[in-house]
């Protein structure tokens, strides 16, 4: 009776918070801020919407700032840190405005310190739950799953990232595309950067292979949501688990050195399987909270932080027998897939002629239904640590 009327609640507010649109971009340049302004004057003046500009940046570019027209925007609020003045979106000055929707740029940006939320994609939540419409830009690779990935392929390190949940939960997203010569050509043009940054914007992130590999990536991202929200709506209301049989499961340890990799890994496996998703940390005795080192408690909790933002569901079990703890998790949530690093040290030969096993094969010796997928551990390392151009 209760989880009916929690599930009464969370109809009552879903109906009252305002829809959240994105318009999601490979790279900077597109056009998504161009779009996103279109759409506003469109909706200001042909279906006569109360819309305003929340959270505006032009990055000086002319044909962005000319799409402003006289759309209302509302003043940013001044923060002052270490004797620096920096503004950000007054999202109490939003609220209390109260439009029908609101425009908010660069949705992965990172909020000054001493801000209401550390992220402006939080700001927007609170905007959402005042019953306010949003719409907003995103490039790709600010996703937090596609670090790895975003790394391999163009050597860069994504400082900003938000949850994946929040594009796979926006109402509609809208794929800005132009072809990578067309993006080159507006650069050198001077469309995009100034002319001093021009040459070195081409020679480096902007080179013909990083723009294919991200462009490449959004298509792939888009159809992946689309094919997932086609299958939401055409499976009967109340017969979910009926088709879903197969979650996925992630064994977490507390001094896993490829932790962050694992779960975003996981992240998209679960979003392509259209499954839920655990993570399952079971402690031993050797791990308690009087035996844990600090370091090592700071890594875990960091861990299984990054894991809810992923939209992990966790559970903590204190048992000394891991696999079989794993193995009857994984039959009462019908787990289909296992996925874990490297089970550490491998077993000495004098032990394995006792009989003993590393923890990845008890498992597979033990398997009844389920695929294992091991990741290996991957340097920290490699890659540049430049942010992504705006």
């Amino acid at each position: 009776m209760n989880t009916r009327a929690d599930n009464f609640l969370e109809m009552i507010r879903s109906s009252r918070r305002g829809k959240l649109k994105i318009y999601l971009g490979y790279c900077a340049g597109v056009g998504k801020t161009t779009q996103m302004l279109k759409e506003a004057c469109r909706l200001r003046d042909i279906e006569h919407m109360d819309v305003v500009i929340g959270l505006l940046e032009t990055h000086g570019r002319k044909e962005t700032a000319e799409c402003i027209g006289n759309l209302e925007m509302i003043p940013r609020r001044e923060i002052v840190h270490r004797g620096i003045k920096i503004t950000e979106m007054d999202v109490p000055a939003i609220i209390r405005r109260n439009p029908q929707a609101v425009l908010v740029d660069e949705l992965a940006h990172t909020n000054a310190p001493g801000s209401r939320n550390a992220k402006r994609y939080q700001d927007v939540e609170d905007i959402l739950d005042a019953g306010i419409h949003v719409i907003s830009t995103l490039n790709v690779q600010h996703l937090e799953s596609l670090y790895e990935i975003v790394e391999k392929s163009t050597g860069v390190k994504v400082k900003e990232r938000i949850p994946d949940r929040v594009v796979t939960g926006a109402d509609e997203v809208v794929n800005v595309d132009v072809s990578v010569a067309d993006l080159q050509q507006r650069i050198r043009t001077g469309r995009v950067y100034p002319e001093e940054r021009i040459d070195s914007a081409l020679a480096n992130f902007f080179k013909d292979s990083n723009l294919q590999q991200l462009r490449e990536l959004t298509l792939r991202e888009l159809a992946a949501q689309l094919d997932t929200r086609f299958r939401e709506k055409t499976v009967p209301e109340g017969k979910e688990e009926a088709v879903s049989p197969d979650q996925v499961m992630v064994c977490m340890s507390s001094r896993s050195p490829n932790a962050d990799a694992l779960l975003r890994y996981a992240s998209r496996i679960a979003g392509r399987l259209s499954r839920n998703w655990y993570v399952l940390y079971v402690q031993t005795s050797r791990e308690s909270a009087v035996r844990i080192d600090a370091a090592t408690q700071r890594h875990l909790n960091n861990t299984l932080e990054l894991a809810r933002q992923l939209g992990a569901t966790i559970f903590t079990y204190k048992s000394d027998d891991i696999v079989q703890t794993i193995l009857q998790f994984a039959k009462e949530h019908r787990v289909g897939h296992i996925i874990m690093g490297p089970s550490g040290r491998p077993v000495p030969f004098l032990q394995r002629l006792c009989g003993k096993r590393s923890l990845l094969e008890r498992l597979t010796e033990q398997n009844y239904d389920f695929k294992i997928v091991v990741m290996e551990h991957q340097s920290p390392d490699h890659g540049s640590s430049l942010g992504l151009p705006a």
